[in-house]
């Protein structure tokens, strides 16, 4: 029978519910999970929470599944929830050691890293695509944990906001700066799980009468998020999902131009258009020519 998820409304209640004492400051928090002793949720529940979480795992037991893959995570390494993002508790997600950073969003309401939060694509990842850290990278994030809790164990004063949101920004930028590295340091996995997305997208054109595939759609045939596939593809070849998806489109209308016998309508319906004029314009987008040009190239 399955369990209503588990939905946390404030970091009170949450540091209540992990036998902590309250927090420091109503909309921010820090956690030392060395000092946890009580698990949040059963592993297998659903849960969500209405603020933002950044886990710092200096070492862990195990292995997370990262993409298409298993990788060690004994090196340290950040994970990222958004608030009212719907996860599952993992059996091995308590047994770490490390620090979780919440903080609910009036926290930077009045800064501008509130109108520029959803930049940080890691956001939107899926649980299990967390950030692998070096050694250094993970001296660089504890410090600035480190220095957030320092902060968090002084008087609150007329500052005191102003320093913890600089501290939280600090810490996205390097972030983003270890997602940029980790894209190009595991090429090798990466230009896999490309080939494996390209690989799937022939396979999708050679059939008629297909459906224009998604990006939504191509990300969970690879099982990783629409995000994070965007932003590895984009760091490793310069271009979107959704312009990877047209490029091989374009070649397989290249084909069928070039060998059969098929109206430009009826090869724009096969590829999935619903209406040939958006086939055309896409086409012509690309080659600089309209597909009859393009076909007229051949006789």
């Amino acid at each position: 029978m399955n369990r209503q998820p588990l939905i946390i409304h404030s970091i009170s209640e949450l540091l209540r519910r992990l036998g902590q004492p309250k927090p420091l400051h109503p909309l921010i928090a820090l956690i030392n999970y060395s000092d946890v002793k009580i698990g949040l949720t059963d592993a297998g529940r659903n849960f969500s929470l209405d603020f933002y979480k950044i886990s710092f795992k200096s070492s862990f037991k195990g292995q997370v599944k990262y993409g298409q893959g298993y990788y060690d995570f004994e090196e340290g390494g950040l994970a990222f929830l958004a608030p009212n993002q719907m996860v599952t508790m993992s059996a091995d997600e308590a047994n770490y050691e490390g620090y979780s950073l919440f903080f609910h969003p009036d926290l930077i309401r009045p800064y501008p890293l509130s109108n520029t939060i959803h930049q940080y694509g890691f956001f939107s990842y899926a649980i299990t695509e967390a950030l692998c850290l070096s050694d250094k990278e993970k001296q660089v994030i504890a410090a600035i944990f480190e220095a957030i809790e320092r902060e968090l164990g002084n008087n609150i004063d007329y500052y005191s906001q102003d320093v913890l949101v600089s501290q939280i920004e600090l810490l996205l930028n390097h972030s983003n700066r270890f997602y940029h590295r980790q894209f190009l340091t595991r090429k090798a996995v990466y230009h896999d799980l490309i080939g494996q997305m390209e690989a799937w997208l022939i396979n999708r054109f050679q059939n008629e009468n297909t459906i224009l595939p998604s990006v939504q759609e191509v990300a969970d045939r690879l099982n990783v998020s629409p995000r994070y596939l965007s932003d590895m593809l984009k760091s490793l070849t310069g271009q979107s999902t959704q312009q990877h998806i047209h490029n091989k489109l374009v070649e397989r209308a290249k084909d069928l131009l070039a060998r059969s016998d098929s109206t430009i309508a009826e090869i724009a319906y096969g590829l999935g258009f619903e209406h040939p004029q958006s086939f055309n314009k896409l086409f012509k987008q690309k080659t600089e020519q309209s597909p009859l040009e393009f076909r007229q190239s051949f006789n």
